[in-house]
């Protein structure tokens, strides 16, 4: 149960943000309910995420691989619930996405680079992180000073996201319902 009301003042802001989350996911998404208490914050943050959307330097499936990880580390059940819808809607393989949370148990289900990659996301999230120079340069060389760094804020972005949501009591939202391959993963928020 969420630990705020999902029902904030009927602001201008909470209403285009309804529109918007209505239009572009077919329902409005919690977290947005949650920040329409502050409706400044509501703003800033939809345009961190609305900017942060057209970064390009990472191949998408890396990023949200790495997303995904942060998320299942994390236990946010809304996350992954929401990461699956998005890479279902991304065209990516839900059997794949459905390992992410276990992803070292099925490690012949993914690249050289996305082991690596989500080996880096787990290490990024780690508190404190655990990121090895090692680490941070065989990433690096592979990807390139602009993808890694875009990685490594994606990673930090997630954990916002994650830890927001989780400190807020959300849960999955059923995004995923109309997926193959249902969430899997942490069980915390």
């Amino acid at each position: 149960m969420a630990r705020i009301s999902l029902t904030p003042p009927r602001t201008l802001t909470l209403r285009l943000a309804e529109w918007y989350s209505r239009r572009a996911y077919g329902k409005v998404m919690e977290p947005a309910l949650v920040y329409a208490h502050h409706p400044k914050l509501l703003r800033a943050y939809f345009a961190f995420e609305a900017k942060a959307g057209r970064w390009k330097a990472l191949d998408p499936t890396l990023k949200h691989l790495a997303v995904m990880i942060s998320s299942a580390r994390i236990g946010c059940s809304w996350c992954l619930d929401f990461g699956h819808w998005e890479a279902d809607r991304l065209g990516l393989p839900l059997e794949k996405i459905s390992k992410v949370p276990e992803w070292r148990a099925h490690e012949e289900s993914f690249t050289e680079t996305e082991r690596l990659v989500m080996e880096y996301a787990e290490a990024v999230t780690d508190t404190p992180p655990t990121v090895t120079d090692e680490l941070a340069e065989r990433l690096r060389s592979q990807l390139g000073d602009k993808a890694f760094v875009e990685l490594t804020t994606m990673v930090a972005l997630e954990n916002f996201r994650s830890r927001v949501n989780g400190a807020m009591g959300l849960r999955s939202q059923g995004f995923s319902d109309s997926c193959a391959v249902p969430p899997r993963g942490g069980t915390g928020a």
